[in-house]
């Protein structure tokens, strides 16, 4: 069992994952490279984001457009943000109406989640399209045992106000979870704010705040109708609202300049995005067998207006403003069967249908132009898979699993798998994996009129890794050590030096456009350790990455991958019931453009968690962010949070 981190106390038992093989099973027992981020954890890092607490997983890395309420990127293994699979309960998520088919982190919050599970490694031979890097499935809560209810409220620097309210339980045969919540924040200026490049050339009264506001809920049914039947019904939905700077954002070249006539650099561009989901799934066993079939449905609308000026002195003229519209619908069925062979090992097998839907609009505002429709396209997706578990004696577990994925005109194959061998004399878990990854070009990139390439096709992978789980000390230390390597091919790039020509009668050449010439690799060790130093008193925790990420064709690292991600921090409970617990990020130089341009400089951080819990009710808790206000950049000229602190109370009952 790994030591419990955060409260400095004992061991706790591992947890249960599902990600890994599609089934339950101790973490600890997984071939797999999978790390678990629990509600508590997510609580510590930031109530209301989910994002922080991500920054913990080895291999994963995260960049956030200008703070809070920005676009986020999530990177696996240094793959691309769209190589990443995104699941809520089991069921895809990633946007189908975005270009890279990635999925927005910003639109969810925590109150629903009961943790997040990550995998890491191609995982295509177990869920299809987009699962190069790994796969970030995030976990609702589950109502059972006696009623209970929990409320959050917080507030601090920048005008930040977030509250949350779950209520679960059981009645009989009848479960239920239910939670909603929101958050407003004041915020900073998403471009240039503690950039003193910027602040010098531009005057920090150009830099006014942009704010954004989240709120949503969800609610979770299920029905244990006995002799081995359940139902289970979920459903949830989000909205934000956020203020960004789409001068900085659709013109970067222009927006240094400074004068008459030239590019203004804060603007009140701003955007909103919502998120819905529903879901049924039923579940039977019979003897031997389990059958699982979901049924599910889900939607992504995002609007846009963005606005920018020809003129500093007078931001009334407006050289530019426009609304785009994106809006991305699945709708899709999965089963899947389960079949226990006892000493022979484990059977699972299963297909999924999924339709995608992408429609977006334009309307100029300035120049007048009317509602144009840009993407209006589908696709349909048919999937069947095969994995097989096989124990052999009680020492060494092996898998094997493979996919075939038609996506309309498109198919490709993957497999995976998978090898772990435990020595409990000495706590020591030696695991490898191997697979391959696929990813359907996206209908933005197949379909757009100004961009897109009909005849793309899939992106594909090679990825392997091999580890050590190990634990110490009558388990109050756990070390896990990985190392890994991938190779991408047929990767999709935008080249704005394509001539396509012949898009439709009497379309005239255009420049620039999606092609599939891109080949990179990526290689590194991830590592993990927790430590209980003092037990009842003191726990230290610690990941790193070391990421070697190139591209094949020109040699340069990669766009915003760092070589070196490191996080440590210590909790301390001098008395019962009080926690403190410093937490110190250091990331390496990087850089924001591609073929290495823009380098950004390495930084540290420095953030600070504190709760004192008054009764078994009663909890105040307190966190400080970037206490030594450290100025850095994830994304070039876009800021990042200064000195920040922020308090509030949690009561469960």
């Amino acid at each position: 069992a790994r030591p419990s981190g955060g409260t400095a106390g004992a061991a706790a038992p591992p947890p249960v994952v599902v990600t890994p093989d599609r089934r339950p099973e101790y973490a600890d027992s997984s071939s797999s490279a999978v790390s678990v981020v629990s509600h508590e954890e997510i609580q510590t890092f930031n109530p209301a984001s989910l994002v922080d607490a991500l920054r913990n997983v080895p291999g994963l890395d995260i960049t956030e457009t200008g703070g809070p309420g920005g676009s986020t990127s999530v990177r696996l293994r240094g793959a691309n943000p769209g190589q990443t699979l995104v699941l809520i309960d089991g069921i895809r998520v990633n946007d189908p109406a975005a270009a890279s088919g990635d999925f927005e982190f910003g639109s969810l919050l925590p109150t629903a989640i009961e943790r997040i599970e990550v995998l890491r490694g191609p995982q295509s031979a177990l869920y299809g399209s987009d699962a190069i890097g790994g796969v970030v499935n995030v976990i609702t809560r589950r109502g059972d045992g006696k009623p209970r209810f929990e409320t959050t409220t917080e507030a601090g620097s920048y005008g930040t106000v977030n509250t949350s309210a779950t209520a679960s339980g059981q009645i009989g045969p009848w479960s239920y979870a239910l939670s909603g919540g929101g958050q407003q924040s004041a915020g900073f200026s998403r471009y240039g704010y503690r950039v003193g490049q910027l602040e010098r050339r531009f005057a920090t009264r150009h830099f006014e705040p942009d704010g954004f506001s989240r709120f949503g809920g969800y609610g979770r049914l299920g029905y244990d109708a006995g002799e081995g039947v359940k139902l289970d019904f979920g459903m949830l939905s989000f909205k934000t609202f956020a203020e960004y700077d789409a001068a900085s954002s659709t013109l970067p070249s222009r927006t240094v300049a400074t004068g008459p006539g030239r590019i203004f650099p804060d603007t009140p561009a701003d955007l909103s995005r919502r998120f819905s989901q529903v879901f049924g799934r039923a579940t039977a066993e019979q003897g031997p067998l389990t059958h699982t079939l979901t049924i599910f449905a889900n939607q992504t609308d995002r609007l846009n207006d963005d606005f920018s000026y020809s003129n500093a002195r007078n931001i009334f003229r407006q050289s530019f403003g426009s609304r785009t519209e994106f809006r991305g619908d699945r709708l899709g069925t999965e089963y899947q069967g389960d079949l226990r062979l006892g000493a022979f090992g484990t059977l699972t097998y299963g297909g999924k249908a999924e339709l995608e839907k992408a429609r977006t609009f334009t309307t100029g505002y300035v120049p007048l132009t009317p509602r144009t429709l840009g993407v209006g396209a589908s696709q349909f997706t048919r999937s069947a898979f095969l994995l097989y578990q096989l124990p052999v004696g009680e020492r060494l577990t092996l898998s094997a699993g493979a996919r075939h994925d038609e996506v309309d005109k498109v198919s490709f194959d993957t497999w995976r798998t998978t090898a772990s061998f435990l020595i409990p004399e000495t706590g020591t878990k030696l695991r490898a994996s191997a697979g391959t990854g696929g990813k359907a070009p996206t209908l933005f990139q197949l379909f757009d009129p100004r961009y897109g390439t009909p005849t793309l096709n899939p992106e594909t992978s090679f990825g392997w890794d091999a580890g050590i789980d190990q634990t110490l000390w009558t388990n109050r230390l756990f070390v896990a050590a990985t190392v890994f390597g991938n190779e991408f091919k047929n990767l999709i790039s935008f080249d704005g030096n394509l001539v396509r020509t012949g898009l439709g009668a009497g379309s005239p050449s255009l420049l620039g456009g999606y092609r599939q010439t891109a080949r990179a690799e990526t290689s590194g060790v991830e590592l993990e350790a927790t430590l209980v130093a003092l037990p009842g008193w003191m726990t230290i925790t610690s990941a790193y990455t070391y990421l070697h990420a190139k591209d094949l064709g020109t040699g340069l690292t990669l766009q915003r991958r760092p070589q070196h991600v490191g996080r440590v921090s210590v909790a301390l409970t001098p008395l019962p019931g009080f926690l403190i617990e410093p937490r110190v990020t250091f990331v390496s130089r990087r850089f924001s453009g591609n073929g290495e341009t823009q380098p950004l400089p390495r930084y540290g951080r420095l953030d600070v968690y504190s709760e004192y819990r008054i009764n078994e009710t009663w909890k105040v808790f307190g966190r400080a962010e970037n206490v030594t206000d450290a100025r850095y950049q994830e994304v070039l000229n876009y800021g990042t949070t200064g000195r920040a602190f922020y308090g509030g109370l949690n009561a469960t009952w």
